[in-house]
């Protein structure tokens, strides 16, 4: 059987597992079973799969538990749920846990046999050697995983013309996304224009947009072309997309899809071929459920959709970052450079950086300027509230783990020693959080901040089984 495709189905109908394995077998696959979540786990951890088929409702478990277990097992194998009980809250924690997709029982040979040959010409695809990212980055830096995955899908937007949508928070540098994209694209020899939505006036946002006439309101003494001309051949980047306003979204969905449109008191209509790349530091899709911004412009933007993490789940690129501004910023100053305490380096990887990157790059200008001719930065030269937050995570990660315990095994990296700290005082949280909500997942979402999926996906993380608690 050595060099066929390798398929585990877990679930704890011997029927299923047959039907499945027959399939499997007529496209040339090496199927196996597990009657029980332990059996497959075992498997799993005995060979590699290429795919795996997981029930949900399984004798000694939830199956959606195991997905991150799975997912990570060698081979990283592509999962498959497969449920007779389907309902919108599994599929999105399914999903939002690494699912490559949901199916629902009963299913016919006819499309499942297709969906086996697209899962696995999908995993053949992704176990090609990845070519190294290499394109003019505009000032991106971080080689942190997630870094590195979004710099992998921004790499696939320079061949192709594809409306890109750009979230994360702000301070995240979701401009700088926006100008490699265009950068690194056929259009970049015209113009990149950039539309700040929210600085547009609602009075005047179509004239700015498309361009008016002369005469065609009171003050429009003369001809103007709009954002939109001027990005003729070129790129539009619509900054903080969320504040268009809803009327002027109308006008903008009918350019989308004609490409054409009329300037304010104008008779006739023009053409402008433009790409266009939205950035938001909003959630649009709960926006359009509540009317806010239309469903149809949404689906229109996000033909790719790129989301840039927090600084502060990329840890491991705050140091590349303040050495990459620190010189940046002391040449532009012409300051001598200087070096980093071991205090202050500490402070910077304590602190959560709400503002992320930009707040970043505000606090070393400020440690530069305080410290002028100071060969040493120090955390004194940081904004207090920076000094503070960050001696008091330094004291908290102290009490979740006293120094009297560090003496009985091998000391580890400081990076890894904060991350157990932190993982500690997260599983005290989602435990006294389950306790007062009386597992209900509504209630422990509204008081938490965190979405059902990420709520779903922590207590997977830290044993916590979500199955008992309510929606």
């Amino acid at each position: 059987m050595e060099g066929l495709k390798k398929i585990l189905i877990i679930d704890d109908d011997s029927l299923v597992c047959t039907s499945i394995a027959n399939i499997a077998r007529t496209l040339g696959c090496d199927p196996s079973s597990a009657l029980t979540l332990k059996e497959g786990i075992r498997a799993i951890q005995s060979e590699p799969f290429d795919v795996v088929f997981l029930d949900v409702n399984m004798p000694d478990g939830n199956g959606i538990e195991m997905l991150p277990q799975i997912t990570k097992s060698h081979g990283s194998p592509e999962v498959i749920i497969i449920t007779a009980y389907a309902d919108p809250d599994s599929v999105e924690t399914a999903l939002s846990l690494g699912a490559w997709d949901y199916l629902e029982k009963p299913f016919t040979m006819k499309d499942f046999a297709q969906l086996l040959k697209d899962v696995l010409l999908y995993h053949d695809s992704t176990r090609q050697p990845e070519m190294p990212v290499s394109f003019e980055k505009e000032g991106i830096l971080g080689h942190s995983p997630k870094m590195k995955e979004c710099l992998a899908l921004l790499s696939k937007t320079f061949n192709n013309d594809s409306n890109v949508m750009l979230s994360g928070e702000t301070g995240t540098g979701k401009d700088l996304f926006a100008r490699a994209i265009h950068n690194n694209s056929a259009r970049t020899g015209n113009d990149f224009v950039v539309v700040d939505c929210a600085a547009l006036s609602p009075n005047l946002v179509e004239s700015i947009l498309f361009g008016h006439e002369k005469g065609s309101y009171t003050g429009a003494e003369k001809s103007q072309h709009g954002l939109i001309t001027q990005a003729h051949k070129g790129t539009l980047f619509l900054d903080e997309v969320g504040e268009l306003p809803i009327l002027a979204q109308k006008s903008f969905l009918r350019i989308l899809q004609g490409g054409r449109f009329r300037p304010v008191g104008k008779t006739t209509e023009i053409e402008s071929n433009f790409r266009v790349i939205s950035a938001t530091n909003q959630d649009l899709g709960k926006m359009a459920e509540m009317n806010s911004f239309r469903k149809d412009l949404l689906f229109r933007l996000q033909a790719v959709s790129i989301h840039i993490p927090p600084l502060r789940e990329r840890p491991e690129d705050i140091l590349e970052l303040t050495n990459y501004y620190l010189h940046r910023l002391s040449k532009k100053y012409d300051l001598k450079p200087k070096r980093l305490s071991a205090p202050f380096t500490e402070t910077l990887l304590q602190y959560s950086w709400p503002g992320n990157v930009r707040e970043l790059i505000h606090a070393i200008e400020g440690a530069l300027t305080l410290a002028h001719d100071s060969p040493m930065l120090v955390p004194k030269h940081l904004p207090q509230h920076i000094h503070v937050q960050a001696k008091q995570n330094t004291v908290a990660d102290k009490k979740m783990k006293p120094a009297s315990t560090l003496t009985n095994k091998t000391l580890s990296g400081l990076k890894e020693f904060r991350e157990e700290a932190i993982g500690e005082i997260e599983k005290q949280y989602l435990k006294e959080l389950m306790h007062r909500t009386k597992g209900h997942i509504k209630t422990a979402c509204s008081i938490s901040g965190l979405s059902r999926s990420r709520l779903y996906a922590l207590l997977n993380k830290y044993g916590m089984t979500c199955s008992p608690f309510p929606s």
